[in-house]
Order: structure tokens, then sequence, then C-alpha cells
């Protein structure tokens, strides 16, 4: 079952359940992916609906941020259901471990010894790592390996 499906499975669930805000969370996802079909006139694939999701989780983890510093904890909490609904369709996180290995094999792979070719790692490893890893924090990693730091 692909995930597109099994999130328009779950909307239907939380639907016939009468789970209102579950139910708002999958149809504002699913919405993102229907724009997204529509602005590329075809339909997404397993890659695309990865990177819907990543954008939307982004989203709410930094309007989070916002409303708590603006003391509006009843939207700051709205988010965080949102954003927990959200992330159960990512697939499983790699380690720390994981991720390290997967920057020296990128960084072995595109030859890189400096801060300049930091876009030649992250364009080996942002196929492999897409939704399994945060990407600024892989990002963040490889600038401090290239840079000598680590």
């Amino acid at each position: 079952m692909s995930l597109r499906d099994r999130i328009n499975d779950d909307l239907k669930a939380a639907m016939r359940a009468g789970e209102a805000r579950r139910r708002d969370a999958l149809r504002l996802l699913t919405a993102a992916l229907k724009q997204k079909e529509v602005d590329e006139r075809r339909s997404p694939d397993e890659a695309a609906v990865l990177a819907v999701l990543e954008k939307l989780i982004k989203q709410r983890r930094e309007a989070v941020v916002q409303f708590e510093q603006g003391g509006r904890q009843d939207l700051a909490d709205n988010e965080k259901f949102e954003l927990s609904v959200l992330v159960a369709y990512l697939p499983q996180q790699l380690g720390d471990a994981e991720i390290d290995a997967e920057v020296t094999a990128a960084m072995t792979a595109a030859g890189a010894s400096a801060p300049a070719d930091m876009g030649k790692v992250m364009a080996v490893l942002k196929p492999k790592l897409a939704g399994r890893a945060d990407m600024g924090k892989v990002s963040a990693r490889v600038k401090a390996r290239l840079s000598g730091q680590s």
C-alpha cells in the first residue's frame, strides 16, 4: 500500500470515528498533496509525498516555536497535535551512527575535502536520507566535517 493510499484510508477512518482534529490534520496533508499533483500535472510518487510531508512537518515545528513565543499556547498545542499526526507517516528515522556512516560514504564518493564541496556531498545524501533524517541536521554535520570541526 502506498503512503498516499494509507493517508487516504486513515482520513476515512478518522471521519468514521468522529475524530475531528485528526481528520483536519489529514485533510491538510491531502490538500497539500492534491496541490502538488495539480502543480506538476501528475500524481506524486513516494518521494514527492515524503517531500510534502517533510515540508508540512517543518512548518508545524516553526509554528509551534512562534506561537509559544507569542504566548498562544492553545495554538501551539494544536500545531503539536498536527505534528504528531504527520510524523507518524515518516519512515523509520536513522540513528546518529547511521547518519555519520552515510556522511562519510558520501564524502568519499564525492571526493569532498573542503567546505566548497558541500553541495556535492548533499547531492549524494539527499536521495538516500530524504524522509529518514532531518536534512538540516545532516547539513550541519556535513558542514562541520568539511570544515574540520569533527
